[in-house]
């Protein structure tokens, strides 16, 4: 492997900022310089970070890339590449495919599609249902992210809502439980009563007055009541009420949490104003709701209850999209603007480099127990990201990548880019370009 040497980068890295070099060998960082290097390295080629901000690559641990099954709204080599333009580095996948990963075959499936053409580093979750404990207890927790369930409205078989099947899923899973938390209970009786009032035409603003706060709140606090009982890892997704933040504590280290929360971007960004301009674009489970709640989640995700920010990256077609409230599908691309949209927040003096470092890329692997990554440390695998903060660009239909070639955010102008993405070591994509040399590795945990 050819040497790599990063001159002169503002690095942040935990909880620091400092000028330095580093060097990249072999897909690791071989030797971190605090302050500039006297020369350079034999056989190293030399790339200049000046006016730069370099970081470790973003973990995303929630999202939804279609494959298989779901292939014309996304697939693995798509959405991978989508990510590392966005400056992620790893992503964990969700099950709910077609056909849904719930048995330990169907998982390594999975995994055999990556190996072949993912950009980006990867992991895939097991689903639960209410019929299959044996295969994910089978589980092997050194070289699988976690056990998704769906405590709430779902498709096909993957809700759970036997009492006793979460008992001994909680009871004895083998690895982290990352829940989706929302009532089904709750959202069809407000589904009956909003489709009694206003019929089959109903506007997709009563989106979160269906699956409310209510509905949220009953389903994680019952997780957490069953992961307090057990002692179990529990780690609830795409928060999205201020009500919730209530069932988390702020007080103790990530690294000694047993009950963790994480909130999407989209949560952050937008609220129910944006309806009206945004229709069912912005559809997503659990609903964007009022801009108290987006408030309020961005607070505690400053003060520490939040742990995590991903995207629930979940890509439809336009086509698709653009349907009547109760046709159009729940979920929006993201991965690919995640952290474009988090350093528009540090533009406005809301949020530090540091503190979406954290959020972004240590605290997911504190939380899932990835084996080397996250940090920029010697002897670390080197998913490194170049940030250029004043580089003013517009989102637009020829420079996304999803496959589905939309975004919320079309037409806005960020003010900060991706300049250079590194996964273990290898330049993936530069300015604009991606840069198909290598794939990414399996994800390993230190459990």
């Amino acid at each position: 492997m050819t040497k790599i040497l990063i001159k002169n980068a503002a690095i942040i890295n935990q909880g620091r900022k400092f000028k330095g070099d580093v060097l990249l060998n072999n897909e690791i960082i071989e030797k971190i310089y605090e302050g500039p290097l006297a020369g350079n390295i034999n056989e190293a080629t030399v790339l200049d970070a000046t006016d730069k901000i370099l970081i470790p690559g973003v973990i995303d641990n929630h999202v939804h890339f279609r494959e298989p099954g779901l292939t014309h709204k996304a697939d693995i080599a798509s959405e991978s590449r989508a990510a590392v333009a966005g400056g992620v580095t790893s992503f964990m996948d969700m099950p709910n495919t077609n056909p849904q990963t719930t048995t330990q075959d169907l998982l390594e499936e999975k995994y055999r599609i990556a190996e072949k053409c993912s950009l980006a580093n990867y992991s895939f979750y097991i689903g639960a249902t209410d019929s299959n404990l044996k295969e994910l207890f089978k589980t092997n927790p050194h070289e699988v992210c976690g056990i998704k369930i769906f405590m709430g409205s779902s498709t096909g078989n993957m809700l759970v809502s036997n009492i006793n099947t979460l008992k001994d899923i909680y009871s004895h899973a083998p690895l982290i439980i990352a829940a989706h938390c929302e009532d089904e209970e709750i959202i069809m009786n407000n589904t009956w009563k909003y489709r009694k009032k206003y019929g089959q035409n109903l506007h997709v603003k009563y989106h979160p007055l269906i699956r409310d706060t209510e509905a949220c709140y009953k389903s994680s606090s019952m997780a957490v009541e069953l992961a307090a009982k057990y002692n179990s890892r529990l780690h609830i997704l795409h928060v999205s009420t201020e009500k919730e933040l209530e069932l988390f504590n702020s007080g103790i280290p990530v690294t000694e949490k047993r009950i963790t929360a994480e909130v999407s971007v989209h949560h952050l960004w937008f609220s129910d104003r944006d309806y009206e301009k945004l229709g069912t674009r912005i559809k997503c489970n659990p609903a964007i709701k009022s801009n108290n709640d987006k408030e309020a989640l961005f607070k505690a995700m400053l003060g520490g209850k939040i742990d995590t920010i991903a995207t629930d990256h979940a890509p439809h077609t336009i086509y698709e999209k653009n349907n009547s409230y109760f046709k159009a599908p729940s979920g929006l691309p993201m991965i690919q603007h995640s952290l474009t949209a988090m350093l528009e927040f540090y533009h406005q003096g809301r949020i530090t480099l540091e503190h979406i470092v954290e959020k972004m890329c240590h605290t997911p692997a504190d939380i899932f127990q990835i084996e080397k990554r996250g940090y920029i440390k010697e002897g670390y695998w080197a998913d490194l990201v170049l940030l250029d903060l004043n580089h003013k660009w517009e989102v637009k239909p020829e420079n996304i990548l999803y496959k589905c070639k939309w975004s919320p955010f079309e037409n806005l102008i960020f003010h900060s880019a991706v300049s250079h993405t590194f996964v273990n070591g290898n330049l993936v994509y530069q300015e604009g370009s991606i840069i198909e040399s290598s794939f990414g590795k399996r994800l390993l945990f230190k459990r």
